[in-house]
């Protein structure tokens, strides 16, 4: 049986759609750097024909965001070679905003190639994922109580990643979603203070939420090792949400799933009740 590929499989939306797949009965093979079925790296093609041996669908991630024409080139590159394995569906991880970016940002480059590979495809793009506050780069101040970003009093709908893994997982395996881009938004726009708000209110510990200087946050994230551009980018769109800018809820969960989002209360209740924020 024909497997289904998923890139990043152990990451924050890999692993819940290979959770789901298999749950489902699918035949599912994960690729990462470190971990995995098989090993894969964008940046080595030699990786590639061993990930894509006996493929049908591909869930793409693009994992390095910095510009350059190195890496808008690879993303072209390996849908080609994967359409040239037998891969007839392609479902690709992107993000908010890019159908207005300009043509230098690396997942503009994956989006035009996603839908110029001759394969079925599904684009989704969803706002900040809730489980930022859990699983990533704003878990420490959430622990330590005081969650430091530019976001002022800006307000966007959070998207739980579970809602994420259930529409990749039914675009990898069902046609109706062909050609479809999928905004991915929760139901509501919420600020940042009313999102550390709803954590204390849940775990009973105070925690704050305080707007920086972009400049600041910037500085911050390069001394944590991050390359100034990319930390740049990232401090430029928390900005856009300070400026008012922040995603518009949108219906695609609703669209592709046929239910509503799910609330960022219930990802605040099922993450206290996990012990995540213990």
């Amino acid at each position: 049986m024909e497997k289904i590929l998923i890139l990043g499989g152990t990451g924050k939306t890999g692993r819940r759609i290979v959770r789901r797949l298999k749950a489902d009965g699918q035949p599912v093979r994960t690729a990462s750097r470190t971990s995995g079925d098989v090993p894969f790296d964008l940046d080595i093609p030699t990786t590639w024909a061993q990930a894509l041996d006996g493929v049908a669908a591909v869930y793409v991630v693009e994992p390095n965001l910095r510009t350059g024409a190195d890496r808008q080139a690879r993303m072209p590159r390996f849908m080609a070679e994967a359409v040239a394995a037998g891969v007839r569906r392609l479902v690709l991880l992107s993000a908010y905003g890019v159908g207005h970016a300009d043509d230098s940002h690396p997942l503009k480059a994956a989006e035009q190639a996603v839908r110029g590979s001759g394969a079925d495809w599904t684009i989704l793009r969803p706002d900040w994922f809730s489980q930022n506050f859990s699983e990533s780069s704003w878990l420490p101040g959430i622990l330590d109580g005081t969650l430091s970003l530019p976001t002022g009093n800006g307000r966007t709908p959070f998207i739980d990643a579970e809602d994420i893994a259930e529409v990749a997982a039914a675009s990898l395996t069902e046609d109706r979603h062909s050609g479809q881009i999928y905004q991915l938004t929760g139901p509501r726009a919420i600020s940042f203070g009313e999102a550390a708000d709803l954590i204390s209110e849940a775990t009973g510990r105070t925690i704050r939420h305080v707007d920086v200087a972009p400049e600041v946050f910037i500085e911050r994230w390069v001394a944590d090792g991050f390359p100034a551009d990319v930390a740049r980018s990232l401090t430029d769109l928390l900005v856009a949400v300070r400026d008012g800018r922040g995603s518009a809820v949108s219906d695609g969960v609703a669209r592709a799933l046929g239910r509503p989002a799910r609330r960022f209360e219930d990802y605040v209740a099922a993450t206290s009740a996990a012990g995540h924020w213990n």
